[in-house]
């Protein structure tokens, strides 16, 4: 992801922090907001794979993306994470200006 982007994410969102084992995204949810992943790891369960992933990555952009706004994965904090939260409209109003 480019990272003037990243940083007018880092902008608009919310620092948030969660405990290991918190579920962050829920399969079949209202896709509300995505996070960006600042410091830990977090599982990503998505059909057919499951990968970690940590540090500069995003999680829940894809939700963002559908056209029924549903959730395709499910987010689990594999460690502490420090995360920033990004609204929709937030995250609508970055990628439009």
């Amino acid at each position: 992801m480019d990272e003037s982007f990243v940083a007018k994410l880092i902008d608009v969102g919310t620092e948030v922090e969660f405990e290991a084992g918190h579920v962050l995204i829920e399969v079949g949810q209202p896709a509300s907001g995505l996070f960006l992943i600042r410091h830990g790891t977090v599982t990503v369960e998505a059909p057919g794979e499951t990968v970690e992933l940590g540090a500069g990555n995003i999680v829940g952009d894809y939700g963002l993306e559908d056209p029924h706004g549903i959730r395709s994965a499910r987010v689990v904090a594999k460690t502490d994470v420090r995360a920033v939260a990004v609204d929709r409209a937030a995250y609508e109003a970055a990628r439009s200006g």
